[in-house]
């Protein structure tokens, strides 16, 4: 679980979340929206993978 919290990826792409909420709550909704939050999910899902083909690396080298 540290691993997720501490990692940088992690950090930008919950940051980028709350700028993605915010331009929503404020600004018009249209198809910009939705292109806004699916490439907010894709780099959430590109950091989460990051972090965990890394911890698989590591633990391959422990081997």
């Amino acid at each position: 679980m540290r691993k997720f919290i501490f990692n940088g990826s992690i950090i930008s792409a919950i940051f980028g979340g709350f700028g993605t909420i915010q331009a929503t709550r404020k600004g018009p909704n249209d198809w910009r929206t939705v292109l806004m939050w699916v490439s907010w999910l894709a780099t959430l899902g590109i950091a989460i993978g990051t972090v965990v083909m890394n911890a698989r690396d590591a633990d391959a080298l422990d081997d």
